[in-house]
């Protein structure tokens, strides 16, 4: 009869698991020590040791640890500790809150200036555009500002209630930029058009501010002298369209972006203006 051959057990592979998961364990209290000692608030320290110490004797570590952080363990064993304790909600019910509506669709807003400003647009006073920032209301030289100069003429009142109207019933930031022809202004009040281009700037915010209850904290102003052109500066009518201040109701990408200046601009097709102003 064969001697039947002893068979040994075979070995087990995966013991190496179980002191895996206890190092996992002991470095995450020691983590959570370590987040509890830097805590100004010394109370909160104690407690969380103290927590700790019990969770491991107990072994209950992982609901001793949400219960800290302020949260419980649900029928899916998923925590809610983000909800309450440290940098969280007070009420586990409470909703992340969005915050207010700083921009709002302008397409509406152009349709309305378009519609409104038809007359001013069409003698040249005004240009409504939608651009890369948002929508764009032009304001000339010739109808809004004397030469040389950056008080607002008082005939420009109709205008100005139109497009007051508007950047009242919106939310977004609005920016006003100046900007002027190449040709260098020297008068007793501003050294150059870099003055000038901002002075504009800020008398249009002064006049929206002060006269039509725009919250300043909407605004903000920019010179830009002759550094963005929309026309050429190499004849009158170019010139002309170059003298301006342009008010941006801001898109959401608005603000993390510049004015452009028109590449290879060419001549004004408009006839040259008579006497022109150098500025």
């Amino acid at each position: 009869m064969a001697r039947r051959k002893k068979q040994h057990p075979h070995p087990n592979h995966e013991r190496w698991l179980v002191s895996y998961a206890d190092f996992i364990t002991l470095m995450f209290a020691f983590f959570v020590v370590m987040f509890a000692s830097s805590q100004t608030d010394k109370g909160t320290a104690k407690s969380v040791s103290e927590s700790v110490k019990r969770a491991l004797e107990d072994n209950q570590f992982a609901a001793k640890i949400a219960g800290i952080l302020g949260g419980t363990i649900d029928n899916k064993g998923m925590g809610n500790a983000m909800m309450k304790g440290p940098g969280g909600a007070q009420k586990s019910t409470q909703q992340f809150q969005l915050p207010p509506q700083k921009f709002a669709e302008l397409l509406p807003a152009q349709k309305f200036l378009d519609d409104k400003l038809k007359d001013d647009i069409k003698a040249g006073k005004v240009q409504v555009h939608m651009g890369s920032r948002g929508l764009v209301v032009s304001l000339s030289e010739a109808a809004f500002f004397s030469p040389g100069d950056d008080a607002v003429s008082s005939g420009a009142r109709p205008t100005l209630d139109k497009i007051a109207k508007t950047l009242r019933e919106l939310p977004n930031p609005v920016r006003l930029e100046g900007h002027t022809d190449s040709v260098p202004i020297h008068n007793s009040r501003f050294r150059s058009n870099w003055e000038l281009s901002a002075a504009r700037s800020i008398a249009t915010l002064e006049m929206l501010t002060t006269q039509y209850e725009i919250p300043h904290e909407r605004l903000a102003v920019a010179g830009y002298a002759d550094t963005v052109p929309v026309a050429t500066n190499e004849d009158a009518a170019g010139r002309a369209r170059n003298r301006r201040v342009d008010i941006i109701i801001l898109n959401q990408s608005g603000l993390t972006q510049e004015p452009e200046a028109v590449k290879d601009a060419k001549p004004s097709p408009f006839p040259p203006e008579p006497k022109p102003s150098n500025h």
